[in-house]
């Protein structure tokens, strides 16, 4: 079976220094927000069933690709480290979206209760609940190089991840939703996970093959370094956008913000220690048991914004949820890859089966 190749690549200027761009979109974002009220009032009114139109354009140019990096064939590989791939299952559907539902109830109804808007409390779990029901897919090959991890093992895992995304995002959130009493809009739901899931899988796949049948793994890599850069400026301007549509709830409410992060931060050093710990656990090499911990913490968190955004509206609780987690994605997993990479000599008694140089580098 064709695999792709499994020599690491440098780590570019925009993956080095992320929280640095996230903070300057943060910035930049917020004072177009307060400056060009009338044109973002426009752009948050472009919408389709419900969808907005702009983020929805710019998601796509953002994941499809990412996506197009995902051989489906690799799903046969699995069976190499099915151990790795047990763990990361488990982590991702069985155990991280109900530990932020369960998170989500603690903080927001309870802990926090007093502090936070009584009217919000079900947006705010919905958009935590949306936040933690998908895996990343995006990112999770920034996180992947960044600790040195298997490019095969993590290829196998997103296309195993998608694959099953498609089927399970929108029961699990209607399930988490419905336990938690919120109204589910189905028919928005399932038209979220067709416009943002199903249909990019299925335009980047399509365009793969196309790609591989007319010019080989030569053709797919140059249009890979010709997409890389429009789909990073798609997350930039995605950033830009979102925190210009939430601008002023963020600068009239900083407390709000800091309070929704603390679930969405302790989630993910949750979710990151007990994939990172089953992996030790059970052997797996520290190529493995990285991508692991990480795949398992971090979130998709474009699909989040996007389903809060189509399902309750730019300005709700739920998409200021995911707009906070987008806030704190990128320097809380940042250092958890310091984390794994700093404990790498906890592995060095496993067995070592990558088969490149990969050596972990330090995320700056």
């Amino acid at each position: 079976m064709r695999t792709e190749p499994v020599h690491a690549a440098p780590i570019g200027l925009f993956a080095r220094y992320l929280t640095l761009w996230v903070a300057l979109c943060i910035i930049v974002g917020i004072a177009l927000g307060r400056l060009l009220p009338g044109a973002f009032a426009m752009l948050s009114s472009a919408e389709l069933q419900h969808i907005n139109l702009p983020v929805a354009a710019l998601v796509w140019v953002m994941i499809v690709p990412m996506l197009l990096r995902v051989d489906l064939r690799q799903l046969g590989s699995v069976r190499e480290q099915w151990r790795g791939v047990g763990v990361t299952l488990v982590v991702n559907w069985a155990i991280k979206p109900f530990s932020m539902a369960l998170l989500g109830w603690l903080f927001v109804r309870h802990v926090f209760a007093a502090w936070l808007p009584a009217g919000e409390h079900d947006a705010y779990i919905a958009g935590l609940v949306l936040l933690a029901a998908a895996p990343c897919t995006a990112m999770v090959f920034v996180w992947s190089r960044l600790c040195g991890g298997d490019p095969r093992f993590t290829l196998a895992q997103v296309a195993l991840n998608d694959t099953i995304m498609v089927l399970a995002f929108a029961p699990i959130v209607g399930l988490l939703l419905g336990v938690a009493s919120i109204h589910v809009p189905w028919g928005t739901l399932l038209l979220s996970v067709l416009a943002y899931i199903v249909l990019p899988v299925v335009l980047a796949q399509a365009w793969r093959a196309l790609l591989l049948r007319k010019g080989g793994e030569a053709a797919l890599h140059a249009m890979l370094a010709r997409l890389e850069p429009c789909s990073m400026l798609a997350l930039l301007a995605t950033l830009v956008l979102l925190f210009g549509f939430q601008g002023e709830t963020i600068t009239r409410q900083p407390l709000v913000i800091a309070l929704l992060a603390v679930p969405i931060v302790i989630q993910v050093y949750l979710n990151a220690g007990i994939a990172y710990g089953l992996g030790r656990w059970l052997g797996v090499p520290h190529c493995v048991a990285g991508p692991s911990a990480l795949i398992g913490a971090s979130n998709f968190f474009e699909l989040a914004v996007a389903a809060a955004i189509s399902l309750f509206g730019l300005r709700s609780g739920a998409a200021l949820a995911t707009v906070v987690g987008v806030l704190v994605e990128v320097p809380v997993m940042l250092s958890v890859v310091r984390l794994v990479n700093r404990t790498a000599p906890w592995f060095a008694d496993a067995p070592q089966p990558c088969d490149y140089d990969a050596r972990p580098q330090a995320a700056d």
